[in-house]
């Protein structure tokens, strides 16, 4: 069994309204650890979510668009959703959690150093792997990028680190550079097409590139019916899970970091969320 971190803030909008209600029967279980913060009434816990040290935003972002995201209105939910991962990736190396799932309220992928759009106001996962080489000296870093929408910040932000492997899945053409590739998915597939050109396109290139963590951005807008749609089931995000907790287990003693990004649609997170957090933990 693997010791799971759940990092998680009262969000406000529709997809995540069932949280962390959901959980129920998940939070119980002696190796789930549930580190929350700003939700209304939220009950006692051993575990809060502390907010980041505002300077190690400016590590990352530049003080010019950290300003503009706090004149944003969503800059708390920003703030925290950045803070859960960076608290998780520490824990991690620490030794006190395994793996980790970060329900993001804003973020992350589209977030560049000194740019935001699509939803994603800080890059929670830059953050944390600057955190992870300065305190840590963490060097090679995996992240997967399984979004419908092409990353653009998390590419801009490691576009010359080659020592950070990002290979994302969607609908856009990018040039490889630096461990740095994009695998353009058709705007309609199927569960199995989708899984094996995962497969083919990360599970072979991790495997060589041989990561201490991996890092997966995890969107499920391509679900039918989501506003990325290529044709995804929910249950394929399950095979997902799967297939990046198989890897990490064999390549980077089980450290994988999932961390939210897009998907609109409340019924699949309702169902497909408890469902991730229950493969990570075993």
């Amino acid at each position: 069994m693997k010791r799971t971190g759940v990092f998680f803030h009262y969000q406000y909008g529709e997809r995540l309204k069932d949280f962390p209600q959901a959980l129920e029967g998940l939070l119980e279980k002696n190796n789930l650890f549930f580190y929350d913060a700003l939700y209304p009434d939220k009950p006692p816990t051993a575990f809060d979510l502390e907010p980041l040290p505002m300077e190690i935003l400016c590590q990352v972002h530049t003080p010019e668009m950290i300003q503009r995201v706090s004149e944003s209105g969503v800059f708390e939910g920003a703030f925290f959703s950045a803070s859960g991962t960076v608290a998780a990736a520490k824990k991690i190396w620490l030794g006190e959690i395994d793996n980790a799932f970060i329900f993001t309220g804003y973020g992350d992928h589209h977030a560049g150093r000194d740019s935001f759009g699509g939803g994603c106001y800080f890059n929670g996962a830059a953050i944390a792997i600057h955190q992870l080489r300065q305190d840590f000296r963490v060097k090679r870093v995996a992240i997967v990028d399984t979004d419908a929408h092409h990353g653009n910040g998390t590419w801009e932000i490691f576009e010359n680190d080659a020592d950070t492997l990002y290979i994302c899945f969607c609908s856009e053409d990018y040039q490889p550079r630096n461990n740095k590739v994009n695998i353009r998915s058709p705007r309609r597939v199927t569960d199995e097409e989708y899984l094996n050109s995962v497969k083919e396109n990360f599970l072979h290139c991790v495997e060589a590139f041989q990561p201490e963590v991996i890092f997966w951005n995890w969107g499920y807008d391509g679900t039918q019916g989501d506003y990325g749609d290529i044709g995804l089931t929910p249950q394929s995000h399950v095979s997902l899970a799967r297939a990046f907790k198989k890897a990490a287990d064999k390549l980077c003693g089980g450290r994988i970091v999932v961390v939210l990004c897009g998907g609109r649609q409340r019924k699949v997170a309702r169902n497909v969320i408890p469902e991730i957090i229950r493969v990570l933990a075993v």
